[in-house]
């Protein structure tokens, strides 16, 4: 059985390579990367698993840790459960069952995809949306990086996040529950495996205290380590069972806008690539964004396409997408409420991680050490150069009223300071 791990992020550091350049520090949208010692370090309690300082590193420091075939061993009978963004990665694809049939040569006993469950949901959100006294808008549920994000950095705006699960979580259940039917075997007995575009997703899966309980997949195997085996498996196959179950409005969750046109409504805005993410959900909490049902958040550029653990340009891969559409059905899976509602709802509340970023679980304290962190910011020359290791002035000042750092270690600071000497 996989062993979720209470700390465990996928996205990590493999010191021997890094350098120290400072190019991750200045892309962290949470500000969880400093440079100490000439190395970087990773405050976990602040990484979203985004990837984004895995795309930007040109050592490759940066990694991803997920799971491999061999994990596979662990379980009587295993389920290949592929992210739509899967589809984006190969080229001429007119039917989804080549890919499927491929992932069963792979040691598959079974496959189920993603898209399945992302169809239930849009109807699910469709219903939604059509009942009064709902919060609107409603923020997207599908991105793991984004969820915590709003946690961490936007905690007002967690009432506005749609109570229902990520797709894979309601794809899981449901290829757990069929498979159960089929075999008659335990669902302890039965794997379910995300082959994942992203690491927020493997660190959603394999750290329950992410999402308060348990995932219902049991592992996550990256698209960039399946792609080669699966792109050999498909070239050998010589007849085609008839797997696929999903259309148009399930795959299309893979870029971004896909999940936002499932709601048949023009009331609503899509953002893709965590810096507009950022810049919209700032807008949200300002309450300049008005008159919106339904916003849809993308980490990624381009949408789950654009993931760091994929193989294909995100805009290949998207048109890639676009093309597939015009060989399905709209939808091949319908949400029944009587049946359904409970494998799709979110079974927690969506809590505020914002105590992370506190200075202080003391409010006078708190006061204090921001009063300080204003005065050294100001001494500070404004230019967040990063060369001091923390990505912003505001970040060093940051640090230094927690202990962290010293104001000494400002390049531009230490330098003035030795010039004035020098003159006296």
């Amino acid at each position: 059985m996989v062993i979720h791990m209470i700390n465990f992020h996928s996205v990590v550091l493999d010191s021997e390579k890094c350098c120290g350049c400072t190019n991750c520090i200045k892309r962290c949208p949470t500000e969880a990367i400093r440079v100490r010692g000439g190395k970087a370090v990773i405050q976990k309690e602040r990484c979203i698993d985004c990837g984004q300082c895995i795309r930007v590193c040109p050592h490759h420091a940066n990694k991803a840790n997920a799971d491999s075939f061999a994990e596979l061993a662990n379980f009587k009978y295993n389920i290949a459960l592929p992210d739509p963004a899967l589809f984006g990665q190969f080229n001429n694809l007119d039917e989804l069952d080549i890919v499927l049939n491929g992932l069963l040569q792979l040691g598959f006993d079974g496959v189920f995809e993603a898209s399945r469950g992302a169809e239930l949901v849009s109807q699910a959100t469709r219903e939604l949306l059509h009942q009064d006294g709902v919060v609107r808008p409603l923020i997207s549920s599908s991105c793991p990086a984004v969820l915590r994000l709003i946690k961490l950095r936007f905690p007002d705006l967690c009432e506005n996040v749609l109570p229902y699960k990520a797709p894979i979580e309601v794809a899981a259940l449901e290829a757990k529950e069929e498979a159960h039917r089929k075999t008659g075997l335990s669902k302890s007995d039965i794997g379910v495996f995300l082959i994942t575009p992203c690491p927020a997703k493997v660190t959603c899966i394999k750290n329950p205290s992410i999402e308060k309980g348990t995932s219902n997949c049991d592992g996550a195997i990256p698209i960039s380590y399946v792609y080669p085996k699966l792109a050999s498996a498909m070239d050998k196959l010589t007849e085609l069972d008839d797997i696929a179950q999903s259309g148009i409005v399930g795959v299309t969750w893979a870029v971004s806008g896909g999940e936002s046109s499932a709601l048949l409504s023009d009331k609503y805005l899509a953002a893709d690539g965590i810096e507009n993410v950022i810049k919209v959900l700032e807008e949200l909490e300002d309450e300049h964004i008005r008159d919106l049902d339904f916003i849809e958040l993308n980490a990624c550029s381009g949408g789950c396409v654009g993931g760091v653990l994929n193989v294909e340009n995100p805009y290949v891969a998207q048109a890639r997408i676009h093309r597939l559409r015009k060989y399905l059905p709209i939808y091949q899976n319908r949400y029944n409420k009587e049946t359904d509602f409970e494998k799709v709802k979110r079974n927690y509340v969506l809590q505020s991680e914002a105590q992370v970023m506190s200075l202080s679980p003391d409010l006078f304290r708190a006061m204090e050490m921001m009063d300080e962190m204003e005065k050294i910011k100001r001494r500070l020359p404004q230019l967040d150069c990063g060369s001091c290791g923390a990505p912003s002035c505001s970040a060093l000042a940051e640090d230094i009223v927690r202990g962290n750092a010293k104001e000494s270690d400002c390049v531009i600071r230490l330098k003035r300071r030795l010039i004035n000497n020098e003159g006296k």
